[in-house]
């Protein structure tokens, strides 16, 4: 997007920057900012964040990392011919989708590739640095909105979290919109510890779950007893190509489950199951099935069928996600956000798992945003915990936009 000279600016760095849900993000940000759409989904643009300092849409600036080469117009124009983004608005937001191309750098790895994981995350730090370099930003946030990928199952970092070290290396607050592993791993619990920067996650809440999160907790505070909850899931598109892998499927349907476990007290019986269907495109439906018990052991059964576009349910949050992390870091939060559990379906630290009470905690959240925090010296670079991949580290002057150090 374009600021005026005198508007700090922020960059939105997009892991899957080609990808639908990216797209979505570019676009839908450049519609609201001319005023062609209204800011339906977007939880910072109600009266519960006016006064937060939230940077404003017209500063972002898009740019990211992508294996594809689809420009981001093209893929804009296969979005709208499928209904995703409305007719003629690709062509409205041209120039935008083009500005935010040209900032996609090739992505890793790749099969065939011969970089090692250092030459990979020293090379998206690189990408990163330049980025905000070149752009005269304040800062930059790195949101994963990549294809979900398997759990790892040995010691070596899986892209999602080469993507994670890049960016504590550079400084930069992180969101992981995905199940995939990102800052979870265990090699990169000591950096995200003292690199000085929020981040959030992990994994967008945006249909089943989201509902799950709300009537989970009405069983639970009517005393209904749920005996079995299954449920299904039908989606095309790269999501649902990803997801075809049962170990992806696995990772995904992880957090699906613990809200269950969470806001019910218990696991109840049955499953949740993915199923690919590439005529599908990016719209999904998740069928519900909750068999519960009433007053005098009468049996009930409650159905749901949540139908949606994926990536114009995500496009919001993720707008919203980079905004708030933004800002916390501007006012000198470091560490994860717990108070963003309202985004995602395995949220970080031990926050409720209930929508209501997730949404409090937003509203706390929002607070502390109108606080800034007073100003504390740096810790020298060379003292700070450098991410794996980094081979032999040289000290180097922090830079404006760099980290504040937790309070």
């Amino acid at each position: 997007m374009s600021a005026s000279s005198s508007e700090p600016r922020v960059g939105v760095w997009l892991i899957g920057a080609r990808g639908s849900v990216a797209t979505t993000v570019v676009a839908g940000c450049a519609a609201v900012t001319a005023g062609l759409h209204p800011p339906t989904g977007m939880v910072t643009e109600t009266p519960l964040f006016a006064g937060c300092g939230l940077p404003p849409l017209s500063s972002l600036v898009f740019g990211g990392h992508d294996t594809v080469d689809c420009p981001l117009p093209k893929r804009a124009e296969a979005l709208a011919s499928g209904g995703v983004l409305p007719s003629g608005l690709p062509a409205a937001v041209a120039a935008e989708l083009e500005a935010a191309d040209r900032e996609i750098r090739p992505g890793g790895p790749v099969p065939g590739g011969t970089q090692d994981t250092a030459d990979l995350v020293d090379g998206f730090t690189a990408d990163l640095r330049d980025f905000l370099r070149r752009r005269e930003l304040t800062r930059a946030v790195v949101v994963n909105v990549a294809s979900t990928e398997p759990a790892p199952t040995g010691t070596a970092l899986p892209p999602s979290s080469l993507y994670a070290a890049a960016a504590l290396e550079a400084g930069c607050p992180y969101v992981n919109f995905t199940p995939s592993t990102g800052l979870h791993h265990p090699a990169l619990a000591s950096a995200a510890r003292a690199g000085g920067v929020p981040y959030a996650g992990r994994d967008g809440k945006t249909g089943q779950t989201l509902l799950r999160s709300v009537l989970g907790p009405m069983f639970a505070q009517r005393a209904l007893e749920v005996r079995a909850w299954s449920g299904t899931n039908l989606l095309g598109g790269g999501d649902g190509a990803s997801l075809a892998d049962p170990a992806a499927a696995a990772a995904k349907n992880a957090g699906k489950e613990r809200v269950l476990a969470d806001t019910l007290g218990t696991a109840p019986q049955g499953e949740v199951h993915i199923d690919d269907v590439p005529a599908l495109g990016d719209w999904k439906t998740a069928w519900d099935h909750i068999a519960f018990d009433g007053f005098l052991g009468t049996r009930m059964i409650l159905q749901t069928t949540w139908q949606g576009c994926d990536s114009a349910l995500a496009a919001p949050l993720v707008l919203d996600l980079a905004r708030l992390v933004s800002r916390a870091h501007e006012v000198g939060l470091s560490g994860p956000l717990d108070g963003l559990g309202f985004y995602f379906k395995d949220p970080l630290g031990e926050g409720p798992a209930a929508l209501g009470e997730q949404y409090a905690a937003l509203a706390r959240f929002a607070i502390r945003l109108r606080t800034p925090r007073p100003e504390r010296r740096e810790p020298h670079p060379e003292h700070r915990a450098q991410p794996p991949g980094r081979r032999n580290p040289q000290p180097e002057r922090r830079p404006s936009h760099a980290p504040r150090e937790e309070r």
